[in-house]
């Protein structure tokens, strides 16, 4: 059975919180890894509230510079320099994130040492294991900024009737075929389809704040489930344009553009006091939408 993907909303305003939306941030949780994109104001709170211990991150993913995603980063970094982090914290994001940390860190006085390595990304991967890929791609915001993608290996599963049928015990072979090569047995080569499928990995888009643009299209690009700012209702699509950000039309035409199985919408103007209109009009543009809400929890 495929591990779990655990997605938690963290916060899903915008620019100013309200008293049900915190700024933005989201934890996707895979095996051993913690991944946190964004850190908006008040975020380690929120994972306090959440049963969500600061000492499980093991990455944190940066859209852009602007507060609101952002400003909780120096917090919880102290946090976990008191609380004995023993691993090394991966921070990725846009360029010019190695400069802002250095000046962040002088702002602030650390009492304890946090071992931390940042890493700035573009277009492309940055991050691969045996289970799954990071990807970045540049977006067309105010300041610079990335969305990021989650790619999950494709895995070989062995049928075990089909071991027996070619008489297979197991071992090293075995291994062999999950990794996708063949193995001699008695003479005869024998493929991983013979005895196995190939199980798709699952994508997971992350499309934070920007105006429309085809890296949105990359980012999304079949993805098993796409989470896309969407900060404005249509008729305010002027004001999106102006102030480089989607509307709820624009993340639904990317979802249904880049063939997304799922959207959820997020980072919401605080003029909209209630997530059921904009929920209602993301229905009209694509089917399988949800406007998601702060500690609500997915798994995919």
């Amino acid at each position: 059975m495929a591990a779990k993907i655990n997605l938690l909303f963290l916060g899903t305003g915008s620019m100013i919180p309200t008293k049900d939306r915190n700024h933005q941030a989201i934890l996707l949780s895979y095996k051993n890894e913690n991944i946190l994109v964004d850190c908006g104001e008040g975020t380690q709170r929120q994972m306090r509230i959440a049963g969500v211990k600061p000492n499980s991150i093991t990455k944190i993913l940066i859209s852009h510079w602007h507060g609101d995603h952002v400003l909780g980063l120096p917090g919880l970094m102290q946090t976990l320099a008191v609380s004995g982090y023993e691993k090394t914290l991966r921070i990725y994001g846009p360029k010019g994130t190695k400069q802002r940390i250095k000046w962040m860190m002088k702002a602030f006085e650390f009492t304890r040492k946090l071992d931390f390595k940042v890493k700035e990304v573009n277009n492309g991967k940055f991050f691969e294991n045996e289970d799954f890929m990071l990807e970045s791609y540049e977006l067309e915001h105010k300041v610079p900024g990335v969305g990021y993608r989650f790619v999950e290996k494709d895995r070989i599963r062995i049928i075990k009737e089909k071991l027996e049928k070619y008489k297979i015990k197991g071992g090293p072979v075995v291994g062999k075929l999950q990794e996708g090569k063949s193995v001699v047995i008695n003479h005869k080569r024998i493929k991983p389809e013979d005895v196995g499928y190939i199980e798709k990995g699952r994508i997971i888009g992350f499309v934070m704040d920007t105006g429309l643009c085809e890296n949105c299209i990359k980012i999304a690009e079949n993805a098993d489930l796409l989470i896309s700012e969407a900060t404005f209702k249509t008729e305010l699509s002027e004001k999106a344009y102006e102030y480089s950000h989607l509307t709820i039309k624009d993340a639904a035409y990317i979802a249904t553009r880049a063939n997304v199985k799922r959207l959820i919408i997020t980072h919401f103007s605080q003029r909209y006091k209630s997530t059921n209109e904009i929920e209602e009009e993301a229905k009209e543009y694509f089917n399988n939408v949800k406007a998601a809400y702060d500690f609500m929890r997915v798994r995919i």
